[in-house]
């Protein structure tokens, strides 16, 4: 195998261990073993160890002396700190959707608007929770800032057990709903500085909702 080609394997598994991650796939805590990794993304050794060095740098990923590697478990004083850190990014990222968003982007993010409001009016928790994230997502992308992205993608995926629990917590839609349509306006609506302010008020909401969660 080439250098290009390891380099390649150990990337493609870093993408797929953090994407199982964020799905719930692989829990906080749980072990992650080299063989069982190898035989599932049919990649070397080596590029499984390469991938598991890459995301503990990434504080996705612990590694233990001689014994081995698991998903890092994040405590509630951390998760705080991840989600103030993306209050800053989310805000910037929604200002310059808001100078950059097309009329079809307008389109597409008012139709996703009006998803997640039939999913809420549904009792559709986890269909929410999807939605909620394609929002952000797209928001993300369509500010063209790959750097601010990819920081956050890194901060959700450290934050995911966090995320899940807020997500089943009863009622917590009802209060994020009105935040996120508040988002898509401002986006769709071309004011930065406003959606800037939308973004940051949700993830200010998002700090209190965690804050208040029983120890």
């Amino acid at each position: 195998m080439t250098t290009s080609t390891s380099a390649t394997d150990q990337f493609a598994v870093a993408d797929g261990i953090r994407a199982g991650i964020l799905d719930g796939e692989f829990a906080p805590g749980q072990r992650l073993v080299e063989a069982e990794l190898t035989a599932r993304f049919g990649a070397s050794r080596g590029a499984v160890r390469a991938a598991l060095v890459d995301l503990a740098h990434e504080g996705i990923v612990e590694r233990i002396v001689n014994r081995g590697a698991r998903v890092r478990t994040v405590s509630l004083d951390e998760a705080v700190e991840i989600t103030e850190a993306r209050m800053v990014l989310e805000g910037l990222c929604a200002a310059k959707a808001a100078e950059r968003i097309t009329d079809d982007e307008i389109r597409e993010l008012r139709a996703l608007g009006e998803q997640m409001r039939a999913a809420v009016a549904a009792g559709e928790v986890m269909t929410y929770s999807q939605l909620n994230q394609r929002l952000h997502n797209r928001v993300r992308e369509i500010s063209a800032q790959p750097v601010a992205a990819d920081l956050l993608g890194r901060l959700r995926a450290q934050n995911v057990r966090h995320q899940f629990r807020l997500a089943l917590r009863p009622g917590r839609p009802q209060v994020s709903l009105p935040e996120h349509l508040a988002i898509i306006d401002e986006v769709c609506s071309h004011n930065p500085d406003a959606a800037e302010r939308a973004a940051r008020r949700h993830l200010t909401s998002v700090i209190e909702a965690l804050r208040s969660e029983p120890s």
